[in-house]
């Protein structure tokens, strides 16, 4: 019997949300929200949460699924197993919620040096890298450094048509063919992508690539439990059945429409509260743990990109969203946190706290008598030490904050972490009365990429661009 099919274990392994330090009662009335504030917000959460429950039947809010497709994360094991015993270097080329979710993954369930360690200690898997961003130095830096001969790249973008990633896919794929012909080259190639038509699904067609689907109805930033994120995950040997098991979890207990039973809603009736009625318009997610820092960076794209909106469902003119901010404990306690006690009240702050790092590292008893506060500690249990110590500092101040506290870090919890975190999103749109699974800003600046680049039927956006770069500018220092 697999662990996440043991009762007990998974209830030790359940999340737990604690807000009690946004609440009026210990930060105070002027910055702390009230159980009154919460429980004026029952009937309006109760009709976003039919809503919800509504789409999701639907099937419009397709993310809602993916914990329960097992099928296709087998499906996609084997692909990963054969992958992993013939290949040195995976790389996955994507951008946003193309590559975010799978950086999370990589980062908080394996190993911090996984590509330094030998091919044994990597459990017989190959070193994984994402290319998420078109900086030349870094891109020729890696290709300079791969073996193509023993290289995967996995082409990740739903539409077939992001910028960035196709330029590097053609660059790749030319690489390829130069060093190893264009039949050989078609097996080093694997496509994530919708599965619709689209340019890049033709060519894999054509080439014959290896094709994996993102569903019509999952948004990039959403996709972090399709083949998106789960594939990279795959390789790079993470248990990808027990990381959906927590998703599913979670998924069930966010099925709730009590507000007060529900973490996700509750977390998001917190932020909403918290921006419009405290005026703490930036949220920060700040995890004790590196693994888990990644996930804060995942965070700040899906609450970034899907309640930033100039226009509710309406049409109405609105400016909603809050700023999200990724901080790291304890490091970010040596260069943010001044700014947190004492700068201005516009902030509220998440904590991921994780109870047993699984690594304690002693520091012994040979400490000098200046250290001898030290002796017998290890460094997992400081650092839990330094998050409290933060958390009460903050509290202290009348400083908002809350915590999500994870039992470990394994793929489990990480399910329900990342779970929890899309379900909040949504329900926070819901509340704000805006659309999240749009992102019309993204594709202004798209449009003017395409306008620059030539593509056809950009050509007023291109004209646009040269006005502006032939306008005299006399801001300008030299």
């Amino acid at each position: 019997m697999d662990r996440w099919q043991n009762p007990d274990w998974v209830k030790q392994m359940a999340l737990r949300l604690d807000f009690s330090r946004m609440m009026a009662d210990v930060i105070g009335p002027e910055h702390g929200i009230t159980r009154a504030e919460i429980n004026e917000l029952i009937s309006r959460a109760g009709v976003v949460a039919a809503d919800i429950a509504k789409r999701r039947q639907t099937n419009e809010l397709g993310f809602y699924r993916l914990p329960y497709d097992v099928l296709t994360a087998g499906n996609l094991v084997q692909i990963a197993t054969a992958l992993r015993e013939k290949c040195g270097a995976f790389i996955v080329l994507g951008i946003g919620g193309s590559a975010l979710g799978g950086i999370a993954l990589f980062r908080s369930l394996c190993h911090p040096l996984h590509n330094l360690l030998t091919r044994e200690k990597r459990g017989g898997g190959p070193r994984i890298f994402f290319l998420d961003n078109i900086d030349p130095l870094t891109c020729r830096a890696l290709l300079d450094n791969i073996d193509p001969a023993k290289t995967i790249f996995n082409v990740v973008t739903k539409s077939g048509t992001t910028t960035e990633t196709i330029s590097q896919f053609l660059i790749c794929r030319r690489m390829l063919t130069a060093k190893l012909g264009k039949k050989a080259a078609k097996d080093h190639i694997i496509v994530t992508t919708e599965n619709q038509p689209n340019p890049l699904r033709r060519i894999a067609e054509k080439e014959g690539y290896v094709i994996l689907d993102i569903p019509e109805n999952v948004g990039g930033r959403f996709s972090v439990f399709s083949p998106a994120g789960l594939f990279p995950a795959a390789v790079a040997g993470i248990n990808i059945e027990e990381l959906l098991a927590g998703a599913w979890y979670m998924e069930q207990r966010c099925r709730t429409g009590d507000i007060w039973q529900n973490p996700a809603y509750m977390a998001g009736v917190l932020h909403y509260l918290a921006d419009t009625s405290k005026g703490l318009n930036i949220a920060v997610m700040m995890p004790y743990s590196d693994a888990l820092y990644q996930v804060a960076i995942w965070f700040r794209q899906l609450w970034a990109e899907s309640l930033g909106k100039a226009a509710d469902i309406s049409g109405n003119p609105v400016h909603y969203g809050q700023t999200p901010i990724a901080a790291l404990g304890t490091t970010d306690q040596h260069s943010q946190l001044q700014l947190y006690m004492e700068g201005p009240y516009n902030k509220m702050i998440t904590f991921l706290l994780v109870e047993n790092h699984g690594a304690g590292l002693a520091i012994g008893q040979e400490t000098g008598n200046d250290y001898r506060y030290l002796a017998g500690h290890d460094l997992g249990e400081i650092l839990n030490i330094e998050g409290r110590s933060t958390q009460l500092a903050l509290t202290a101040a009348g400083r908002s904050n809350m915590s999500i506290i994870l039992p470990e870090v394994n793929p489990f919890t990480i399910g329900q972490l990342l779970f929890l975190l899309e379900v909040q999103t949504v329900f926070t749109g819901g509340l704000y009365n805006i659309n999240p699974m749009d992102q019309p800003g993204v594709q202004a600046s798209k449009d003017y990429i395409y306008g620059m680049l030539g593509r056809k039927g950009f050509e007023p956006k291109a004209e646009d661009a040269a006005a502006w770069q032939q306008r005299k500018n006399p801001y300008v220092i030299s």
